[in-house]
């Protein structure tokens, strides 16, 4: 049977969709204008980013790169406003179904991503900005098999063809940038080289004929990359003073768009600040038997010394840990471990969706650790990588041993919770089996939801004994990791935190290795609002569980609540509380 093209996909999952929803409901004239004017904004968005319509499967545009001249931010600029503007004309109140939800969701993208545009301007200050068309563009086309090789390989040659335009116009653009995206980006670029020259050897092995064809554009991108990588090292690092902080008044707006939550942006560090001290209390007892276990003859003064007591054991499970050359194995392991707790716990309903653990490649470190990438809601292909990231070639022993302290067997544990299962691998993979008139939900995930869910998630294991109590120091640790990224989030870009004082609250009241916690810094000096997403997303789905608790009473099911929570999609969390009535 021949493969439906993406736009066939895309076709055939609304018509499947539409289907299901006027079986519950008759579609109102609002319904019609609605989904019209969705389908005509998403596919204005996969035309204008065609990287991102790769990611999300719609492999129509598989052989362009964005278009970063001014003529086209300008049309992208009409178009978002233009698409507002409709969007208001349509009687919200009359809507029915998912459509309901899925306006306010869209109404709040366009919002966000005309903010990005127009305000934020990432495109003039940040050379990270632009690292989707630098390499991620490449990577996506030899990460998954949605097509024969020499299908892949022409779309790769035609993007590699476009890279020195993009290049060009990256630096007729970017003006002072901060300087540690400068060196992040610089140490990215030399990670892009290394995936133009050799990342596409495995289709090459599957096409060997394309190799010759293909060698021209190759040598013609590696050129230009290595002429940008140039550019940034010889003329703009050395005059790289660009201000990283957002400054308040953005990021109190683009918070309000990264969180799509009700709750308000100045209530998000007063809730962290009090949450910091109750999860402290819980560490400190889930700590307090296993120190006795280990200080048997301790007096009194020490037992009460909570800070002693909480690092003394912390300390001790750091000496149990992998290395760069079985990190990425004992993952694995570990994922299966949890994979098989959940099934014997009757947590969730595990989906049949392939999980591998990879190698996370080299031109996406130096600012996350590790990462879930799931196939798009439109990927044919249904792979999920949980890519895990051996140290830096240029790190000190010191500062390995320290990562790998941070990072020990039983952290492990719950970073393979919060990444695949039953964290984003699962919850993903559920999300892509959602079904709406509209693919809003499917394109416009909520990172809040998704984030929160994942941390949730660890709290659900531990809770359930995965691990034992070592597991759980780890997990209440990584909440207390969650609620100073908040804290982070917020003040180092609207109250000029410190790197000193950023680096006390992550090593002193999050007890988190020098590794990390400076590694945290360089992610909160280059990322503004995300981080926010774990904490507000982990109390939403907290207060959510709570909710239906009340609710329900003796007729709770835990399984039963995760499924219904998980099968609308990727919305923010209180628009689930308001489709199941909590």
């Amino acid at each position: 049977m021949t493969p439906l093209s993406s736009f066939q996909r895309i076709r055939q999952l609304t018509a499947l969709t539409t289907l299901a929803v006027a079986a519950t409901a008759f579609a109102t004239p609002a319904d019609t204008a609605f989904e019209k004017l969705a389908g005509e904004c998403i596919e204005d968005l996969l035309q204008a980013r065609p990287e991102t319509a790769t990611q999300l499967g719609d492999h129509r545009f598989d052989d362009r790169l964005t278009d970063y001249s001014p003529a086209a931010l300008a049309a992208r600029e009409t178009s978002l406003r233009k698409q507002l503007a409709a969007l208001e004309q349509i009687d919200a109140a009359a809507l029915t179904g998912p459509n309901r939800t899925d306006a306010e969701i869209l109404r709040l993208e366009l919002e966000s991503m005309l903010f990005t545009l127009t305000e934020e301007q990432p495109h003039l200050w940040n050379p990270l900005s632009y690292n989707d068309s630098l390499a991620t563009s490449i990577y996506l086309l030899t990460a998954r098999e949605f097509a024969p090789a020499e299908q892949r390989l022409k779309s790769a040659a035609k993007r590699l063809e476009a890279m020195p335009r993009v290049i060009a116009q990256i630096k007729a653009t970017l003006k002072n940038p901060p300087r540690v995206h400068t060196e992040t980006a610089i140490q990215q670029t030399a990670g892009a080289i290394e995936l133009v020259r050799l990342g596409l050897d495995p289709l090459f092995e599957q096409a060997p004929a394309m190799r010759a064809e293909l060698a021209p554009a190759q040598e013609q991108a590696i050129a230009a990359l290595n002429d940008y990588k140039a550019w940034l090292e010889t003329e703009v690092l050395p005059n790289a003073n660009g201000d990283f902080r957002l400054g308040a008044e953005r990021f109190q707006k683009k918070l309000r768009f990264a969180l799509g939550s009700d709750m308000a942006p100045d209530e998000v560090v007063r809730r962290a600040e009090r949450e910091l001290e109750t999860t402290t209390d819980a560490l400190y007892a889930t700590a307090l038997p296993l120190f006795k276990k280990d200080h048997a003859t301790a007096s009194a003064a020490e037992l009460a010394d909570r800070p002693r007591v909480i690092r003394a054991v912390l300390d001790r499970l750091a000496e149990k840990h992998a290395n760069d050359e079985t990190v990425v194995a004992r993952a694995k392991e570990i994922t299966d471990a949890a994979t098989a707790f959940v099934r014997e716990k009757n947590l969730v309903t595990v989906p049949d969706a392939p999980l591998k653990v990879i190698v996370l490649p080299e031109f996406q470190r130096g600012v996350a650790i590790a990462y879930c990438d799931s196939p798009g809601a439109l990927e044919p292909n249904g792979e999920t990588y949980f890519s895990v990231s051996p140290t830096p070639a240029d790190w000190t022993d010191a500062r390995r041993r320290s990562f790998f302290r941070e990072y020990n067997d039983y952290m492990l544990h719950d970073l393979a919770v919060h990444e695949a299962m039953p964290g984003h691998y699962l919850q993903l993979a559920h999300s892509n089996a959602f079904r709406a008139p509209t693919l809003v939900r499917a394109v416009f995930a909520s990172g809040t939801f998704i984030e929160g869910w994942a941390v949730y998630a660890e709290r659900v294991m531990a809770d359930a004994g995965f691990g034992g109590p070592e597991v759980k120091m780890q997990q209440l640790k990584m909440r207390l990791r969650a609620i100073i990224n908040a804290i982070l989030d917020n003040k180092v870009h609207t109250a000029g935190m410190t790197e000193k004082e950023a680096l006390a609250l992550m090593m002193q009241r999050g007890f988190q290795e020098e590794g990390e916690a400076v590694g945290k810094w360089r992610r909160a000096s280059q990322s503004s609002t995300q981080l926010s997403t774990y904490f507000v997303g982990a109390v939403e789905h907290d207060d959510l569980r709570a909710a239906a608790e009340r609710k329900e009473g003796a007729a709770f099911d835990l399984k039963r609540y995760h499924d219904r929570v998980l099968s609308l999609g990727s919305p923010g969390v209180k628009y689930v509380r308001r489709e199941l009535g909590w």
